[in-house]
């Protein structure tokens, strides 16, 4: 029902440019998501209190459903006719990938374009989280569907109520979202570019509605859109904690200067590789630390195609794409949280290896990591790394070369948007068949819910009722 109502600030921008072939179509979508929202809560179960399994559940099937309603507008508008390339330009909205599947964006209309942009500023903090913002229903266990929704490997609450928890994000959110809007309209966007790009910015998404995406701005813009970039994928708890002016606190946050960090090495190595390209400094820079940028937080903007770029600048960019920002931002990726204690495990096992004798705890920021941590991030590890391998095997098949192929589930899992080869910043996912189409759009979904909320919600062993299973 929530999906109703929001399809209906679209529907608003097409009649604001009388649109009106998008208008029935958006009118007839948002219907369709109020009769499903009626519909469902006709439904009365016996047990309404929510633990981890049907947190799961609910996040991942409400995903979907959102994506399955969200697509209608561009099927029915005739802009995207077939329905598996408009349901994976939705999840990609939605997972704020940023993948497209248009060759032509330019020719789209305004709501359609307005619509991709804000599926990124819906799903960048969450759907459900935006749902728990907006009703003060708190069970106690809502917590669940948090953990299941926001990424990062511990995830926790500001304050008692989780509702109230959800306020605070969603209001830092809207807030840095406008405050971007007006630097970009200070430095001359048109009122509808600024819109479209602070939400493609604010979700870490990189819907653009330029062919040359941000290539065509001035400097300034670019430079203003960079930087947000750089603040959406910083850890939304930090930003609480400056709020509160624990800036001590936020300041000394190990995951912050490792980001921060590795976007001044990657800005450095490829202002080096690229300088004899663009033979002036301010300009190496500046692109060096857009593509940087937009990579580590996986939004995807571009002022440049990189793949025109030498081999070490497409090489730094390429392990830039499994890194993203940090736990507890609109960013993808694997997490700086997790970069972090994994190599920090490594480090204690050598340090072990060394003292056998030794007791030595994983430590961030001071504190212990525990063990059931450490056990999850490794396995969510393994994971990862399957997922990203067995996407690429079944999309292998495709008329691409491998650093296509690869870039493009690399992207998808990571939910950055563009790869290298024929899916770069220049290029598109368009020439994918229907089957490798649903297959990168599962691999989306997978990616932003960081995998085992989707696993666990399709395991059949988990569809069996507690008090069933306790009977047994």
């Amino acid at each position: 029902m929530l999906e109703g109502v929001l399809l209906l600030l679209p529907l608003a921008v097409s009649f604001c440019y009388l649109e009106w072939n998008c208008i029935s179509s958006f009118a007839i979508a948002s219907a369709s998501a109020f009769i499903t929202g009626i519909l469902l809560t006709l439904a009365n179960p016996r047990n309404k209190v929510i633990f981890a399994r049907e947190g799961f559940s609910i996040v991942t099937f409400a995903w979907i459903l959102h994506s399955l309603i969200g697509a209608v507008p561009f099927v029915l508008s005739g802009e995207i006719p077939n329905y598996a390339d408009a349901f994976f330009e939705t999840v990609s909205g939605f997972t704020t990938t940023g993948a497209s599947i248009l060759e032509n964006v330019e020719a789209m209309s305004k709501g359609l374009l307005f619509w991709r942009s804000f599926t990124h500023w819906i799903g960048g903090m969450g759907i459900l989280v935006l749902i728990m913002a907006i009703i003060p229903a708190d069970s106690g266990r809502s917590i669940h569907i948090m953990r299941a929704e926001m990424p990062g490997p511990v995830v926790g609450k500001l304050v008692p109520k989780i509702s109230d928890t959800a306020k605070i994000l969603y209001l830092i959110y809207l807030v840095l979202t406008v405050v971007e809007m007006v630097f970009l309209l200070a430095g001359g966007m048109p009122v509808f570019d600024s819109v479209v790009y602070a939400l493609g910015t604010a979700g870490t998404g990189g819907y653009g509605i330029k062919a040359d995406s941000v290539g065509g701005y001035s400097p300034y813009l670019q430079w203003v859109i960079a930087i947000f970039m750089v603040i959406f994928g910083i850890n939304f708890n930090l930003f609480y904690l400056a709020l509160l002016k624990r800036f001590k606190a936020a300041v000394k946050n190990t995951e912050l200067w490792l980001y921060l960090g590795i976007i001044f090495v990657s800005t450095a190595i490829i202002t080096a590789s690229i300088y004899p390209v663009y033979g002036n400094f301010g300009e190496s820079v500046r692109q060096s630390f857009f593509q940087v940028t937009s990579v580590i937080s996986t939004t995807g903007y571009s002022t440049a195609d990189f793949n025109l770029w030498p081999q070490l600048s497409r090489s730094v960019l390429f392990l830039l794409l499994f890194i993203g920002g940090c736990a507890g931002s609109t960013a993808g990726g694997l997490k700086m949280s997790r970069v972090l204690i994994l190599f920090k495990s490594i480090q204690n096992d050598f340090r072990r290896l060394l003292h056998p004798r030794s007791v030595a705890a994983v430590r961030i920021d001071g504190k212990a990591v525990d063990d059931e941590t450490l056990k999850r991030v490794s396995t969510y590890f393994a994971f990862y790394m399957f997922l990203n391998f067995a996407v690429f095997f079944l999309i292998s098949f495709e008329p691409f070369d491998f650093e296509t192929n690869l870039t493009a589930a690399i992207s998808c899992v990571n939910n950055v948007g563009p790869g290298l080869g024929a899916v770069g910043p220049a290029g598109s996912y368009a020439g994918y068949s229907d089957f490798s189409t649903v297959v990168l759009s599962f691999a989306m979904l997978l990616g932003r819910l960081e995998i085992f909320p989707v696993l666990l919600a399709f395991n059949p062993k988990n569809w069996v009722s507690k008090h069933n299973v306790s009977a047994k």
